[in-house]
């Protein structure tokens, strides 16, 4: 009964033991690869601001003016599914140089939409129609990749090949070979689009330059002898 016990508590041991020394004939690097990409949409948000003495006046003249900005978007070949409005309000205006009571001077109304705009080409023509048709806001644009997951599968195939490289020479001057794959952890992902703020007309025409694509995976390897 004692040897049984005995055998028993070797076995366990035995078995806590096995994962360290597993963990203990591993090598794990670091893989990087980038793809640079040049930029193939633009999303603008741009809108209409007008103020009037009234709350139905202010209203009034936004929604006329704003409709003229849209219909000039559209005529640029822009489609419905790619104009979202982003932001709608009406407020109140005060006269700021009167001391005590604020005295009310009328009603600020504001409509802005974001434009996705698929062929970035014509980003220079956008922009000038709307600000002609009377487009006077304007908080930025973005440039943005559209097809960055196949773009970054590419990076991350780059990734893992740097990984394996690095690997096998560190296994080569260990004196091991490199066995089986343990874990792959991803730690890159594609950058923010890249805003551009307080965009005006005298900005056009627009360089949309190129983006970096990064991937970064750390792998794990078996070391074998």
């Amino acid at each position: 009964m004692i040897v049984s016990r005995v055998l028993f508590a070797l076995f366990v041991a035995a078995l806590a033991l096995a994962p360290a020394q597993a963990a203990e004939k591993l090598v794990t690097v670091t893989g990087e690869a980038t793809v640079a990409v040049a930029p193939d949409t633009a999303m603008i948000r741009l809108g209409v601001g007008t103020q009037e003495k009234t709350a139905r006046e202010a209203s009034e003249a936004n929604a006329k003016q704003m409709t003229a900005v849209l219909a000039a978007i559209k005529d640029t070949g822009v489609a419905d599914r790619d104009i979202q409005t982003s932001r709608l309000s009406l407020q109140p205006q005060y006269d700021p140089n009167k001391s005590g009571t604020a005295r009310l001077t009328g009603f600020q109304a504001s409509n802005q939409v974001t434009v996705r705009i698929r062929d970035i080409d014509k980003l220079p023509t956008v922009l000038d129609r709307a600000i002609t048709a009377g487009a006077n806001e304007m908080s930025g644009i973005e440039f943005v990749v559209s097809e960055q997951s196949k773009l970054l599968d590419q990076a991350r195939d780059d990734a893992i090949a740097d990984a394996r490289r690095k690997a096998d020479l560190y296994a080569k001057a260990a004196g091991a070979k490199l066995g089986r794959v343990l874990s792959i952890t991803e730690e890159g992902s594609a950058p923010p689009p890249r805003p551009i703020q307080a965009l005006r007309a005298g900005a056009v025409p627009i360089a949309p330059g190129e983006q970096t694509l990064r991937a970064i995976v750390t792998v794990s390897y078996e070391l074998t002898l």
